[in-house]
């Protein structure tokens, strides 16, 4: 499917589905902290406002003055003529995510879906199992959400976790390291768009019927709703990483991405609970503190498992030095030749491309050096080249790792 598309064509739909999506995301990640913010931060209003069944108030002040906002038990004494409600920030983020989704995974599945040594090497069948895999994991979310666990908040949270680490390992044997980061973050952004398709603005329209003909409403269905916002609340930032991930090879290029996903992504939701106890009123920096020591822990250990893949993989680096001095250069510039310059050229001649990607320029040796830090665990990992469209085998592989571990 690769090639479809004018290149130019192509970078310019990107350009405008990513543009759309970040705006969209930021709309929908706004609204979805400040209304978590304004439900932790009403206090029990004065007597006359309980009178007139406001069941908690606040009061802020922004650049056009102070606002005073107030949350009633059921609804205000006359309905207002224009309620205002938040679906098309969930929905629209999650629409461009997809056609971004479809733009650059599916047009182009054998560059960025397929994976080095992966379990499905055919276009055609990964991005099936792509659609698969967000779909299955909406639907295991749907069924544990009606499980009798979706009322004890902590045990909820260890079936989440079980099934967002299943889902990263199960990512990384279908797809490229760096799709499997991304498959995480649309399966959990899914969740999410979900949250508010099926639960929350359902809920809200049978709540808004319900008190606008003075019936008793549904509160429990109302309950539930809330409790996927909150969900969507704690998901938010690992989904953000996920999303962000593509511009850090050196996580998803390593030997246990999988995990540092699950790992990072933990540490993020984490830190974003010190925020809402902070709304409720409690705060406590340990959870801020032990949310970065987790993410130091994490870098220290991907250090180490790196040193230790590296040694596997060769030797010392005073041997791998003595066995990589007889390399000549010519050699490694003539694999680069072959294997990077059809991407990383300053006019790729690989279909889909009009420029480099990330504006990273390989067409000589010198220019592999520079880019050590990125390019070795990325060939270490079988991640580059992206769709090994001239076939690099394990022995060039192995020729550029160990002259470029020497440098």
């Amino acid at each position: 499917m690769d090639g479809v598309i004018n290149p130019l064509v192509l970078e310019w739909l990107n350009l405008a589905f990513r543009w759309f999506h970040v705006v969209a995301g930021i709309a929908w990640i706004g609204a979805s902290f400040y209304f978590i913010w304004l439900d932790l931060s009403l206090r029990t209003p004065p007597q006359w406002k309980t009178d007139q069944g406001v069941k908690g108030d606040l009061w802020a002040i922004h650049g056009g003055g102070i606002y005073e906002v107030a949350k009633y038990q059921l609804r205000p004494p006359e309905m207002p003529v224009k309620l205002h409600w938040f679906k098309w920030e969930a929905y629209s983020t999650w629409l461009s995510g997809t056609g971004l989704l479809i733009l650059m995974y599916y047009l182009q599945a054998q560059t960025y879906l397929v994976g080095h040594n992966t379990l499905i090497q055919s276009p055609e069948l990964a991005v099936v199992a792509s659609i698969a895999f967000i779909l299955g994991g909406q639907l295991v979310y749907e069924l544990l959400l009606r499980t009798p666990l979706v009322k004890r908040g902590l045990v909820i949270a260890v079936a989440l976790l079980v099934i967002i680490s299943f889902a990263s390992y199960i990512a990384h044997q279908l797809f490229s390291a760096r799709a499997a980061y991304l498959h995480v973050g649309a399966m959990i952004a899914t969740w999410m768009a979900g949250n508010v398709f099926w639960g929350i603005m359902p809920a809200q329209r049978k709540f808004v019927a319900a008190v606008s003909n003075n019936e008793a409403p549904d509160t429990c269905a109302m309950a539930f709703a809330k409790l996927r916002s909150t969900h969507n609340n704690y998901l938010t930032l690992p989904v953000i990483f996920c999303m962000l991930s593509n511009h850090y090879s050196f996580l998803y290029s390593h030997a246990y991405s999988w995990l540092v996903l699950v790992g990072i992504g933990v540490c993020l939701a984490w830190g974003r609970h010190f925020f809402n106890l902070k709304h409720l009123g409690y705060v406590k920096p340990i959870i801020l503190v032990t949310s970065l020591l987790g993410i130091i822990v994490i870098a220290v250990l991907m250090s180490i498992t790196s040193t230790n893949t590296s040694a596997v993989g060769g030797g010392s680096a005073i041997q791998k030095t003595a066995e990589t001095a007889s390399i000549e250069t010519a050699k490694i510039t003539q694999l680069i030749q072959v294997h990077c310059t059809n991407c990383h050229a300053a006019t790729p001649s690989q279909p889909g491309f009009a420029a480099a990607p990330a504006g990273l320029i390989i067409d000589s040796a010198t220019g592999l050096a520079v880019q050590k830090i990125r390019a070795l665990p990325a060939l270490q990992s079988g991640y580059m080249p992206l769709g090994n469209f001239h076939q690099m085998t394990e022995l060039e592989r192995k020729t550029l790792i160990d002259w470029l571990s020497a440098q």
